[in-house]
């Protein structure tokens, strides 16, 4: 069987029998597998291979690559492994037991050295029966066939060595538990690396596996010189080529102008830094494939924590990637689901992260360790690593090493109950009874009514394997949630001291952002409604109810929706005391509302979840840029802090009327845009957003960046006499 050669190490030479780095002494095989050793010699060159009582005698191929398989072994040791022919490698103290892959970002590099008392775990790591193999880091721009690193004997040292504080706290906890409980020999291969998304550990074939990520499997094609796809598009790119040089020697003839050259396509580019779909794989998993292992542990999620349900589909592409490569069937995948933590995106997308999650377990043979109680909301790299290696030992006992007393699970839904104003909810893995881990009352359970309001607290009691809930102010409930907030710490557990992971149940109704974000809205009327992908010269309000506004109004109020590609809905909310009574000049200043306000605003009511905007009510410091002119950054109107070299919030309108177009809301005070909307005649080219602009223009004057956004909406409305 040909092993894939490409990008061997540097300083090498064929003519020697060499092993890759994932062998080396100290190191453990995997108990009951056929022991595989592979590596490279001269061409035609015989090889035998020795390791206890086991002999077999290969032949390298015209590539120098050789491959043995030894049947398998019971766990023990020390052994000695001989590989021999023009020279030899010696490899001692080689044990037999279980091996496991241990992977992910920041929360599985975290070493034990800066993870919780370290420096007693350090001393008391003391652990012959445990053999550590550190992956050094590398991304590659296609597949390798060896890493940098080498076995050690788990001790005060060597658990203290390199990389972020040592090796994996979260693997080496996991490690320990496991040696402790089986009493053989333990083998941990820490391959991680901090800030890294989960498609750079995905190899092609993980892509191919999943519909919804073929764009990326072409991505990864097209990236790939072996494949069909990139040579055809290169034979392509050739024929431009081609012509190209023809044209350019008949201009060199008359001496002419040459065209200009063909750019060399990007995405015929392979994998250009370690967050490229691949780029991790090929560095740090494909070369220790196919070293036989028990299965494989991963902690990460926080750099892909706004995709929501697309992670599902992320991880069914690792988990199908990694057991199609090293071809011994569907091995144990056990996952940590990633801590509470204060991030800056809005405070609910980390629920339904933790959903795309949950839902990963519906691939066989896979688990997920909840740590939802033993977070930092503070640090995002929670040090308590040794109860997540534990619960993640725990499913490896339970549902790997058939230890069926064990409890591996906090509770988990089963099925949810309507029982007049109340919901019950009961619940799977309860592990001899639900409790509080507290002892206070439950917290962080939600519903919702079915014909008002959004989610709101509810009182929740105990009942054998349920917990009932119930809120006064929800008499016809229909849907709950549970933690479903970044900040939730919830404490329900059961009585093995496991808690309960986030998850919603019923089917909730469909409630308005502006409804639910934003209380003073039941007070105001609707005047329009635009949906934003139909901006242009001549768009249409979907809801026009200008003329129907019979009654003052002395307040206005602006609500902005957006939602970037693959990133959650951004909103804005602004009101301010009313600066005209003529409801037809509250819309997007075209030419024909003769709209032009350039004048300060009072009493801002401000509402958002976009990092950064300050929010509050009676705001003072709010200005108004509206009109439909082209204008300058000159601050004509003396705006304070406002710059006159910069579009921001103090801009000076031309007397063109038939211009660029401005509709902005300002704090001055703050020295930040609320939210702008120009060149709306440009439809998908206007400029949009929320906040200042982080490069170029803070008032988004020329970022065109409107189709940008998935969806985008926003509305106009008054608050009447």
């Amino acid at each position: 069987m040909a092993l894939a050669m490409a990008g061997a190490l540097p300083g090498t030479t064929r003519a020697e029998v060499r092993l890759p780095h994932v062998f080396s002494s100290h190191m453990v095989l995997q108990q009951d597998q056929p022991v595989l050793i592979w590596g490279w010699a001269q061409p035609g060159e015989t090889v035998r291979v020795a390791l206890a009582n086991l002999h077999q005698q290969v032949t390298a191929n015209d590539r120098g690559e050789w491959k043995a398989k030894l049947p398998a072994l019971k766990a023990g040791g020390p052994h000695v492994l001989l590989v021999s022919g023009s020279s030899s490698v010696r490899c001692e103290d080689v044990m037999i037991g279980e091996v496991w892959l241990c992977s992910g970002q920041s929360n599985m590099e975290m070493g034990v050295g800066v993870s919780k008392d370290a420096k007693a775990e350090i001393a008391a790591a003391h652990h012959p029966g445990i053999r550590l193999l550190k992956v050094g880091k590398s991304w590659k721009p296609e597949p390798q066939n060896d890493i940098e690193g080498a076995w050690k004997v788990c001790s005060p040292q060597t658990i203290a060595e390199g990389g972020w504080g040592g090796f994996s706290a979260c693997a080496y906890y996991f490690g320990r538990e496991l040696h402790q409980k089986l009493g053989v020999t333990i083998g941990l291969i820490d391959s991680s690396w901090g800030g890294t998304r989960i498609e750079s550990w995905t190899p092609p074939e993980g892509f191919a596996a999943v519909p919804a990520l073929q764009t990326q499997y072409e991505q990864v094609q097209l990236g790939d010189p072996r494949t069909q796809l990139h040579q055809q598009r290169l034979e392509q790119f050739l024929q431009v080529v081609g012509r190209w040089m023809a044209s350019a020697r008949q201009a060199l003839t008359d001496r002419q102008l040459v065209p200009a050259m063909p750019v060399y396509p990007e995405e015929l580019l392979p994998p250009r830094d370690l967050q490229h779909p691949t780029a991790l794989y090929n560095g740090q998993i494909h070369p220790l494939h196919p070293y036989p292992l028990r299965g494989a542990i991963w902690y990460q999620g926080e750099s892909n924590a706004t995709e929501g349900k697309l992670y599902t589909e992320r991880m069914k592409a690792l988990i199908r990637g990694w057991r199609q490569v090293w071809g011994q069937g569907d091995f144990p995948f056990y996952f940590v689901q990633i801590a509470p933590f204060t991030y800056s995106f809005d405070p609910e997308t980390l629920g339904e992260f933790w959903e795309a999650q949950t839902a990963a377990q519906a691939v066989p043979f896979t688990g997920m360790a909840v740590i939802n109680d033993i977070s930092d909301l503070k640090d995002i790299h929670p040090t308590n690593k040794q109860e997540v290696g534990r619960r993640l030992a725990l499913w490896a006992l339970a549902r790997t090493y058939g230890q069926e007393a064990v409890a591996y699970s906090g509770p988990t839904f089963k099925s949810l109950a309507l029982e007049g104003d109340a919901l019950r909810v009961t619940f799977d893995h309860v592990g001899g009874g639900l409790v509080s881990r507290d002892g206070q009352p439950l917290n962080w359970f939600e519903v919702i009514d079915a014909d008002q309001g959004g989610f709101v607290k509810a009182d929740a009691r105990i009942d054998g394997a349920s917990v009932v809930l119930r809120a006064p102010e929800v008499k016809h409930p229909v849907a709950m949630r549970f933690a479903w907030h970044m900040l939730a710490e919830p404490n329900l557990m059961n009585a093995a001291g496991l808690p309960a992971g986030a998850f919603r149940a019923g089917q909730a109704p469909k409630r308005d952002w502006l409804e639910l974000k934003v209380p003073e809205a039941k007070d105001y009327q609707l005047v329009y409604d635009l949906d934003l992908n139909k901006l242009g010269r001549d768009f249409v309000y979907e809801v026009d109810n200008s003329s129907k506004i019979q009654r003052p109004f002395d307040r206005v109020a602006y609500f902005l929706e957006l939602q970037p590609a693959d990133r959650p809905t951004q909103y804005l909310y602004v009101s301010m005391d009313a600066f005209t009574d003529a409801p037809g000049k509250l819309g997007v200043p075209r030419g024909r509302t003769g709209a032009h306000f350039q004048q300060n605003i009072a009493n801002l009511n401000v509402y958002s979840n976009v990092k950064g905007i300050v929010t509050g009510t009676g705001l003072a410091g709010g200005n108004l840029e509206f009109w439909p002119n082209n204008y300058g950054p000159a601050n004509a109107a003396n705006v304070p802090h406002a710059s006159a070299q910069t579009w921001d919030f103090g801009d000076a309108p031309s007397a063109e009327v038939a211009g660029y177009g401005s509709m902005q809301v300002h704090n001055h005070e703050a020295r930040q845009t609320l939210f702008a909307l120009n060149h709306w005649n440009e439809g998908s080219r206007a400029d949009l957003g929320i906040g200042n602009q982080p490069q170029g223009n803070p008032d988004w004057t020329f970022a065109a960046n409107a189709g940008t956004y998935k969806t985008k909406r926003l509305r106009v409305l008054v608050r009447c006499k």
